[in-house]
């Protein structure tokens, strides 16, 4: 577990705002051997830190992780574009934001209200255009992006870079829900 596994632990143990020993408790480990693990003096097993974290009211979770291609486009621009869509915590999908004048430099100040579609859009329309991976992966929700899509006004190379990816979406299978589809 190493660095990841003591650092989860700390922070979740702060900002549940318990003490070492409440935690431990909770637990059901002592807490010179809490104390250990996030000391790095010893490494919890996976069980143990999942156990840990559920403790202070968290869980253990694998993400998939998003890789991204740098795609030229006309006159030296590019684009990146992921090989999935990120998915975004629904307060920061429809949250306000204020993009960075690296971003947004012609409007800069300007408050996005995300849970607003024409908003939504036009965020969603600088940042495939002129955000790095960090900015992708940081404001742009895959599923509000697939809704969104038709209506977005992009460049026609953009649109081109992104459509394998928005595709893609719609080519996966279909989920049942249970009782609902047989």
């Amino acid at each position: 577990m190493g660095m990841a596994g003591s650092d989860l632990i700390t922070r979740a143990r702060r900002a549940a705002g318990l003490s070492q020993a409440e935690l431990a408790r909770r637990a059901g480990t002592s807490r010179t051997t809490l104390s250990a693990y996030e000391h790095r003096r010893k490494s919890p097993s996976l069980d143990t830190l999942d156990r840990l974290l559920a403790a202070a009211g968290y869980e253990l979770a694998a993400h998939p992780v998003i890789r991204f291609s740098t795609i030229p486009g006309p006159r030296g621009r590019s684009v990146v574009v992921p090989d999935r869509l990120p998915r975004l915590e629904v307060e920061v999908a429809l949250a306000a934001v204020v993009l960075p004048v690296t971003l947004n430099w012609s409007d800069y100040g300007r408050v996005y209200r995300l849970a607003n579609r024409s908003d939504r859009a036009r965020l969603y329309e600088t940042v495939l255009l002129e955000g790095t991976a960090a900015d992708v992966v940081r404001y742009i929700d895959g599923v509000l992006l697939v809704d969104l899509w038709q209506d977005l006004v992009l460049p026609a190379w953009v649109r081109s870079a992104w459509t394998p990816v928005i595709d893609a979406v719609g080519a996966a299978s279909p989920i049942e829900a249970t009782g609902l589809v047989s």
